[in-house]
């Protein structure tokens, strides 16, 4: 069968969650009967030897303590049934190219003559035991293959896995274009599948006919499809509104009356200008365009370069020198991005690519992205899967998969995950709702923005280009109906976040930002656009851009919109300068295109130009589109502010059950506990999450805004940034209008409630609408909407300076509700923030009340007085929690409050129960200290007193009793199935008796100001974490990047390594991420490398002869243990029956703080704990889970190398998953070599500071680094 060996494997019994997950799936959501499931990881392999492939297979391929390995076959039992699943070509597989990147340096670390680099293809095959069906396998293959990204493939091997791609024909000029009738001109405009209208046809046939006076090349038609679709042009929002006509109703006056102050706002604004029309664009700009106008946006920063909202901050620096500041200027940057379609259809890359495209947005505008939201909608996803839409995906599965590639981007890239909320409504079934908001920021200093000049460099940075993403823009902006949908996989990218890191670490260095003048980041339409939009003439040359594979035409480089690529203009002076920069970060970087000065856009392929368009032709857009609008007046009778907003409720309460409406309130699905899916998120790394997603002592007050610190890399600051959200689909859906009125206002009362100044807040906006035709009545919704976020602008005084729309919410006959999320971005100090668990008994809860008007509409003025007397009374140190209250009323706000602490709630007799249920949007409840009533009393304020805070845990409402426990089982139950946080019900409790040692390991080459060596490899995500908290324990830290990118790089970067190790006394190996399955992320990186010959002896020499330190956290953890530094104390590598670490019991990543008790005071890293402390740490990971068997256990805790274990608050050590996260046998979070020196943990020691994680209880500080740079002293 040729030279491909292929190998099959399987995780061992005990730890094969996922396909224990997997059987729990087919048998509880398929509904079908099975004895077993097994799945294995296939791996077919060419142009490797024999020796490097047998070292692959236990160092890359599997890990023999938890994998078995099978060569060619697996013997299937007589019934079962098998499938193979793998990529549609074309599609990233990570999987396979971290193998390859493995395998790569093995090839090189044993000095083979082969010239050929590795050719790994991996698939997923599945193993059902049992009798069933073909009926029922059909419905099991249907639940495991997307066929937008995947297919099923036989067992047949191949013979060879070299790709044979046809050259591909030169681009076609479509012949008679410019002269065809109407008819003919239809026919071919049908046959195209393009996104624009026939409209916009009829234009390109105009300008070639009398413009070009020649015939189009398709290249150019597909480029113009692209750069004037809605997704990046918004060509809905920029439509022209001729004619705007009001529907009849009680609530007609509000909005007619804001009709009219735009009206009238725009003419002081335009007055005299012909070529400005009303349009949504301009209706959703006008605020800012006002208080621009009126001085009020001085911090917006201004460029011609778009990248993201951005604002100039004023920062206080201090640098360590006593009693001194140096307040510098930052560009503070915001965005939001939806990727409802791709998600839609391929909910992990969807999910994955909508954060990387946020992130490269501020990251193209040179910022550092280090927080992110994620908002996203959906359907009920606890119905059976009987109950979905022909041609749609479930809905478990869809949230799933979404949440795993949103998690899995972020994780990977290294980004804090602040926030994360899903919202349900019915209609989100017609499409789901994926939006990531991000946070960004840099020295104002480093961020140039100059003009592009004729002659200027444009390099290409980042990944290759393939065929995924060819049509994203347009097909995001194209009406889907079933049958459309299994045509569109080509338009799903694939994220690679690593790549996608090294940029973020290349435009961080100053030296590095301060030359490029101008970037833009590859999102919709590929080169065409992201080049395209860099300077009005430009010649790119297409032969130049670097492709995955052979076999792409002129039109897919074109459009192709392959993640993680970055065009930047540079001088010529500077091109040589920026491409070592970007090779000293292991990317690809290449000059693919020059500035002209004659404007026009012209791409060259195999020499000929395909695309050659005047600049001011694509500027057009398109064709001039009109409409006109009817809008829909809410109907009065079914106002949402009458009623409740949970029916059930209303229906207990009818009943005079307060304890049973309590209770189905704590259940509904927008009300309940999403942690499950919340910690799947990173939420620590960057150390500077002031705000962690769970507060109170047992992490269980979910909070409202993310809140992080500044991510400034020297030095120290006490400024901080908040991001919040707003939106109710079910008052949007009565009336747009006043859905995006109460968004702006929710999300302002949540800033204010966490501690935030109003009167600061920028906004952006996320509008999702369904599909807009040429009826008046279905632009009713967006300019309602519109209408409404001006009002509330206007009527506050700030501003939206940013937003994103997407208009294609529809599916067959079904809309989305209308959509328009408000974020609201506030800039604040650490001091200021309050959190939201109840803090103490006996203190007070208060319901301060926002005035409305007659129309339900918030009466501006006093909303704003209000908010800023809350703000006043928090200063006072008068507000110890508070919390925004929303629609679901009071009741779900103080039930949230209370169960971080456990502590209940008494209300006041006079205070009537139905109350607490009513709707309360825009009000906030805060815990006040009892003199605080007096100042409230006086302020003439709408309040009322709740009750009190009791350190019994109930909540009492009069003769109404419900125990805290009985309320958190109802809150926390809803989505359970679909986002577990237990997989195990062991709760059984362990000794953990300490080991006190007679003797620590004692420096004998002391050293002031010990070296440490951080490497960074691919994937690795903590390294700027680590080296801070290294410096501020005293060290001096050098990190280096391992370059892979050619074989020359590899011996070079080991050599780099040998000679940085040489020179340290402690090397550190810093957490990444494992992006779910092996080879994937930085720990395989690591063993892989630190097993040359040459490293390992830079080691050993580092360990043995200079008496040095060895530290591993997280994936630095799983690397000591792969290469045998703990528990061996030299680089023996794994044997079968070797201590590891694997997969979490619960299949997915945890992040969450964690208790871990120091039980040995033996390795020279502790000796600044304590002896049975226990201490809160971060921890965020996918395999965390360390395994041994019982005669290592045993030996481990007797030499006192069990250094730490996983505890509750009191040092209490169990199985219980609640504490023991990861089910980690005997609860062993951290170990050591004999020695000590050698120490790997799980837990996050490095990300604590000033301000960060105030939500949370317990030491966070265990003294490691402290510990380890006091050893040489």
């Amino acid at each position: 069968m040729g030279s491909v060996r292929r190998i099959y494997v399987e995780k061992k019994e005990p730890f094969a969650v996922k396909a224990k997950e997997l059987r729990e799936e087919i048998e509880g959501f398929l509904g079908i009967g099975v004895e077993g499931v097994r799945v294995f990881i296939r791996y077919d392999v060419e142009n490797i030897s024999e020796e490097v492939f047998e070292r692959a297979c236990k160092t890359v391929f599997s890990e023999p303590p938890v994998d078995d390995l099978y060569h060619e076959a697996i013997q299937v039992p007589a019934g079962a049934k098998v499938f193979s699943v793998e990529y549609l070509p074309g599609q990233f597989d990570q999987r396979a190219d971290s193998a390859v990147q493995c395998v790569q340096f093995l090839k090189e670390d044993t000095e083979e003559e082969h010239s050929e680099e590795p050719i790994i293809r991996t698939a997923v095959t599945y193993m059902i035991l049992g009798d069933i069906s073909g009926e029922e396998l059909s419905r099991i293959k249907a639940y495991c293959i997307n066929p937008v990204d995947s297919r099923e493939i036989g067992d047949e091997k191949p013979h060879t896995l070299a790709a044979q791609f046809q050259e591909p024909d030169d681009v076609a000029v479509l012949d008679g274009f410019s002269g065809m009738d109407q008819e003919a001109l239809k026919k071919l405009y049908d046959s195209l599948s393009l996104a624009m209208t026939f409209k916009d046809f009829l234009h390109i046939q105009k300008y070639f006919r009398e413009d070009e006076k020649r015939n189009p090349t398709m290249t150019e038609i597909r480029v113009l499809d692209t750069y004037w679709s809605d997704h990046c042009r918004h060509t809905t929002f920029s439509t022209e509104l001729t004619d705007v006509e009001f529907g009849e109703g009680y609530y007609r006056t509000p909005l007619e009356t804001t009709y009219r102050s735009y009206l009238d706002t725009r003419e002081e604004i335009f007055k005299g200008r012909e070529d400005k029309f009303v349009c949504l664009m301009d209706l959703a700009l006008m605020t800012m365009r006002k208080l621009k106008r009126e001085g009020k946006l001085a911090d917006m920063e201004e460029s011609d370069e778009i990248n993201a909202c951005s604002v100039v901050v004023p920062v206080e620096m201090d640098y360590g020198d006593p009693g001194h500041t140096h307040t510098e200027e930052w560009l503070v940057f915001f965005k939001n991005e939806t990727h409802n379609h791709p998600t839609e259809i391929e909910p992990f890359g969807g999910a994955a690519t909508c954060l990387g495209g946020a992130i490269r947005d501020p990251l193209s505008g040179r910022g550092y992205v280090y927080q992110a939201m994620r908002v996203t909608g959906a359907a009920d996803p606890t119905v059976p899967v009987a109950d979905t839409l022909k041609g749609k995906l479930p809905q478990k599965r869809l949230v799933k998969g979404a949440a795993a590639g949103y998690s899995s981007y972020g994780n990977q890239i290294g980004l804090a995950t602040g926030f994360v909320k899903e919202i349900y409504h019915p209609n989100y079934v017609a499409k789901r709702m994926e939006i990531g908001a991000v946070m960004g920021a840099a020295p104002r200093k480093n961020v140039i923005r100059e003009p592009s000049d004729p002659g200027d460099i444009i390099i290409l940075l980042g990944g290759r280009t393939g065929r995924d993403g060819c049509g994203g823009a347009t097909g995001s902006s194209k009406v889907h109906t079933e049958s459309s949908l299994a045509t569109c996989g080509a338009e799903v990218q694939k994220g690679n976040a690593p790549t996608e890191r090294k940029i973020q670490r290349l435009f961080r260095r100053e030296e590095v930002s301060r030359i490029i003048k101008k970037c833009n980041d590859f999102g919709a339409g590929g080169v065409s656009v992201a080049i395209g939009e860099l300077a009005d003439g430009l010649e790119v040359n297409l032969d130049k851009v670097p492709k995955k594979y052979a076999g792409l035409d002129g039109t897919e480089l074109a459009i192709s919109e392959s993640q993680e690529r970055m065009a930047v203009v540079v001088s010529p002076k500077d091109v040589e300068k920026f491409l070592g920069y970007a090779a000293e970060e292991n990317l690809e970087a290449v000059a693919v295109a020059v500035v002209t000065e004659e404007p026009r856009l012209v791409l060259k392929w195999r020499g000929k130009k395909i695309v050659d368009l005047k600049r001011a032709f694509l500027d057009t857009n398109g064709a001039h589109q009109e409409t006109s609008v009817k809008l829909d007046i809410p109907d009065e009778k079914e106002n949402y502010f009458a009623g409740l907003a949970v029916p059930a409720v209303e229906e207990a309460l009818e009943k005079g059950d307060v304890k049973g409406a309590w209770l189905t309130l704590l259940n509904d699905l927008n009300v309940c506990s999403q942690k499950g899916l919340v910690e799947m998120f990173d939420a620590s790394i960057g150390a500077g999450s002031v705000l962690m997603p769970y507060g109170g002592k047992h992490q269980l007050t979910e909070t409202q805004v993310m809140a992080a610190k500044l991510p400034v890399l020297e030095g120290s600051t006490d400024v901080i940034t908040m991001m919040s959200h707003g939106f109710d689909p079910g008052l949007s859906s009565w009336s747009p209008y006043h859905g995006a009125v109460y968004a702006v206002v929710e999300s302002m009362a949540k800033i204010v409630a966490a501690g935030g100044d109003f009167s600061k807040i920028r906004f952006t906006f996320q509008e999702y609408f369904r599909r807009m035709t040429e009826e008046p009545s279905r632009w009713s919704q967006p300019f309602a909407a519109l209408l409404g976020a001006y009002d509330a602008q206007m009527g506050f005084g700030l501003p939206s300076i940013g937003g994103k729309d997407s208009m294609s919410g529809t599916f067959n006959d079904i809309d989305v509700p209308p959509t328009l999320v408000s974020f609201a971005v506030d800039i604040a100090k650490q001091k200021d923030i309050v959190t939201p668990e109840l803090k103490k008994p006996g203190s007070r809860l208060v319901r301060f009340k926002m005035e409305k008007d007659d129309y339900d509409i918030p009466v501006y003025h006093q909303v704003a007085a209000l908010y800023g007397f809350i703000t006043e009374l928090m200063r006072k140190g008068l507000v110890l929690s508070a919390y925004a209250a929303d629609a679901r009323g009071v009741a779900a706000a103080i039930s949230k409050m209370a169960f971080g602490n456990m502590l209940g709630v008494k209300t006041d007799a006079d205070l009537a129960a139905e109350s607490l249920f009513e709707n309360a949007l825009g009000d906030i409840v805060a815990e006040v200290q009892e003199t605080a009533l007096g100042l409230i009393e006086e302020s003439g304020f709408d309040y009322a007193v709740i009750g009190t805070v009791t350190q019994e845990p109930v909540f009492a409402v009069g003769d109404v009793r419900l125990q805290l426990g009985e309320a958190l089982d109802a809150w926390t139950s809803r989505l359970e199935k679909v986002y577990p946080t237990k997989a195990v019900k062991d709760v059984t409790p362990l000794a953990a008796d300490c080991h006190k040692a007679e003797r620590i390991y004692v420096c004998r080459n002391k050293v002031a100001k010990p070296a440490v060596f951080i490497p960074v490899f691919p994937g690795t995500n903590c390294e700027y974490d680590s080296r801070k908290a290294f410096e501020e324990a005293g060290a001096e830290v050098v990190t280096k990047v391992f370059r892979n990118l050619t074989p020359a790089d590899i011996r070079e970067s080991v050599e780099e390594f040998e000679k940085a190790i040489s020179q340290a006394q402690i090397i550190m190996f810093p957490g990444g991420f494992s992006a779910g399955d092996e080879p994937d992320g930085s720990a395989k990186f690591f063993a892989t490398a630190f097993r040359n010959a040459k490293l390992q002896e830079a080691v050993m020499d580092l360990l043995n002869k200079r008496d040095g330190l060895a530290l591993g956290i997280c994936n630095g953890f799983q690397a000591l243990v792969k290469l045998g530094l703990v528990p061996h104390g030299e680089i023996v590598g794994q044997k079968e029956d070797s201590p590891t670490l694997t997969f979490n019991t619960i299949n997915r990543h945890i992040s969450k703080m964690v208790y871990t008790k120091v039980v040995s005071n033996k390795s020279p890293w502790l000796q600044e704990a304590v002896l049975g402390g226990v201490y809160c740490v971060p921890a965020s990971h996918g395999e965390g889970r360390f395994v041994a068997s019982g005669e290592w256990l045993d030996k481990l805790l007797e030499n006192g190398q069990v250094a730490t274990r996983y505890s509750d608050q009191e040092g209490n050590v169990s199985m219980d998953e609640e504490y023991n996260v990861n089910g980690s046998y005997m609860a062993i979070e951290g170990i050591t070599s004999p020695d000590g020196r050698c120490f790997g943990k799980m837990a996050h020691a490095e990300r604590r500071g000033r301000g960060v994680a105030l939500n949370i209880y317990g030491n966070q500080d265990m003294g490691l680094f402290r510990s380890g740079v006091g050893y040489f002293k």
